[in-house]
Parts: C-alpha cells; structure tokens; sequence
C-alpha cells in the first residue's frame, strides 16, 4: 500500500529541493513489478484451461479403448495414452507432421466440419506389417501407401471411429465416418491456416515401434458443443450415461438367463435307507403340508410367490396367487423348518 506523507514531510521534501540537498530524481516511483503475459491477438487461445483439462479426460477414455481394440485385431501389445493436449494454429500443426504420412479426413457428425486423425508412418507400416503376417517391425523406407495398404489401414481407422463415439457419448452423440486417406498433409486443407485447432497428441507403442497418432479438431468444429466442455457437465453426464448404460446391460443379462423354478409341495425329512426303498406307487405323507394350502413356487433357492396346482391342457401348471415379502420368507422358512423337526422329533 502507498504511505500517504503529513504535511510537514511534504514540507522537509520541498526544502531539501531548494537548497538542492536532494535532486528531484531521487523520488522517482520504483520500477513496475508486475509479471506481464504476452499475449498474441494474431493467435488466440480459444480453450479455457478447464476444457482443454476434459477434452484430455475424454481421449483417455479413447486411448484406452483403442488399445484394447489394435490388441485384438493385431493380436500384439498396443499401449496408447495422451501425451499432450494443446491449442495452436492449423498452419502449425500442418508443419508439425512429416511427408508423406497417413492423414485421415473424418466428417464429425452431426458437427460441422471436419477433423484429422494422423497416425505417423512407422506405426502404419508396423500396422500393416502385423495384419500382413509379419512381426510388426514396419519398414524403414518411407513411401505413399498402396492401394491395398491403404485398404487395410481404412478398416482400422473405421474400428478406432467406433472407440472414438464412445468416448464422446458422454458430451454429444458423435456419428464419425471416414472421408478418405491422404499422405500429403498439403492436400489435406480442412480449415484456413490461421484457425485455431485443438491436438490430441497419443503416444502409440506396437510391440517395440513407437510412435505418434495425432487428432487434429478445428475449433469452429467443436464450438457449438464448447459449453459441455465443463467438468461439471462432463462428471455430470458420466454419471447419468454409465446409470442408463448399466441398467440397460442388466436388463439383458437378466432377460437371457436361465433359472430353474420348482413348485415345493411340502417337506418331509427321512432317512436314506427310506428313500432307496422307495418305489412306483408309494405314498409319501408330509405332515406339515394341507390340502386346502397353496404350494410355494421357488425361484432358484428362494420362496417367492404361493401358487395353487392345475392344468393347462395336457400339461401340469401353477397358478400364482401371492407373492410373498421378504420378511413372510423368513418366517415361512423358519416357522417350516421348526414343525418339520418337531414333527421328527
């Protein structure tokens, strides 16, 4: 805070001036401080630090995705993770990436526009190495892909579109095709060379070939959905997305499964010699079970409902008459299992 002077050393000062025992320099202000940014208003930032943050968080979801998808269709060890996630301009990342590489034009539906996906070419060739039999060490000569290459590289690329509109299903329901398969990064003009782009920088490792896979999003691509980019909407989404998609995953693992339902007409213990005496024709007295007493249909190992016996057609059935609440299976059982060994006591 600046000291404020009292009349009487402002007084002091002004006589010290005039006798010149002090020069007016010395009471200059002291120097500014203050750390000063440089900004460039030729290049914006365009990203809050907080979305760059979750476009970061999304593409992990991807790197891990896409691993376990190159692990399957390569059968090798793939590792991807996000290196880095930056904003710069699309002339720059245009420089960034060697001649001739494998460039990707995706169409970002239903976003405008579109996105690049690069992958550099020594994780192409080991890509191709590996699908064509070999050991997946790629090649050392680097040359613009052939047709055939460049159709196999198109079926991989459309598996990785598929990893990629899962880790964006929590933001937007992304329907990403690919356009086509450029090796010159000069053809591939998506955008003027002074828009603002974001790059998803994934370091790729296919057995012992390392390299880059770039994903290059223009930021007029991405802007309508710039506000979801927030943590709070991400974790919030999340949240909702994994609720729907595990209850929908439950609902048909449960609709598929198999589970065995018996209709118990009643209990009886005996002794072993008893039952391997038993024969077609003997009557088994259960003395703890009515007539006029509906039967209990159990579900696996559970009392659920109370049924009563009849006929469908041909066939022998149950009728379901009550369910039966948790706290009535307990005391079924027990109140069962007390009269059962009373009954053999």
């Amino acid at each position: 805070m600046t000291e404020v002077l009292s009349q009487d050393e402002i007084d002091q000062l002004l006589t010290a001036i005039n006798a010149g025992d002090t020069e007016p320099e010395d009471f200059r202000p002291a120097a500014d401080t203050r750390k000063i940014k440089i900004y460039d208003f030729k290049r914006p930032d365009k990203f809050s630090k907080e979305q760059i943050r979750t476009v970061s968080i999304m593409h992990d979801t991807f790197a891990r995705l896409a691993t376990t998808n190159l692990s399957a269709n390569l059968r090798s060890i793939v590792h991807l993770h996000v290196a880095s996630v930056d904003q710069l301009t699309y002339e720059e990342f245009i420089r960034s990436i060697p001649t001739p590489t494998t460039l990707a034009i995706i169409n970002m539906d239903p976003l405008k526009g579109n996105a690049i996906l690069e992958i550099d070419p020594a994780i192409t060739f080991s890509i191709i190495d590996r699908l064509f039999g070999g050991t997946g060490e790629g090649t050392k000569s680097q040359h613009e892909l052939t047709d055939i290459e460049t159709s196999v590289m198109e079926g991989i690329i459309v598996r990785l579109l598929g990893n990629l509109r899962e880790a964006w299903s929590t933001v937007i329901d992304l329907r990403p095709r690919l356009g086509q398969i450029d090796t010159n990064p000069q053809f591939a003009s998506i955008v003027a060379p002074n828009e603002m782009v974001v790059l998803v920088t994934l370091e790729t490792k296919i057995g012992d070939v390392e390299g880059m896979m770039n994903l290059c999003i223009p930021y007029i691509t991405i802007e309508p959905i710039i506000g979801k980019l927030s943590a709070q909407f991400w974790y919030s989404s999340v949240r909702r997305g994994t609720t729907t998609e595990n209850l929908n995953i439950l609902k048909d693992k449960i609709s598929n499964a198999s589970i065995s339902v018996s209709a118990e007409v009643g209990s009886i213990q005996v002794t072993a010699k008893d039952v391997i005496s038993l024969r077609i024709g003997d009557i088994v007295n259960l003395y703890n079970s009515r007539v006029d007493e509906p039967f209990s249909l159990n579900i696996g190992n559970k009392r659920k409902f109370l049924c009563r016996p009849g006929v469908i057609g041909k066939k022998i059935a149950v009728q379901i008459v009550k369910k039966i609440a948790e706290f009535e299976q307990d005391e079924f059982e027990e109140l069962t299992s007390d009269e059962t060994e009373i009954l053999n006591g």
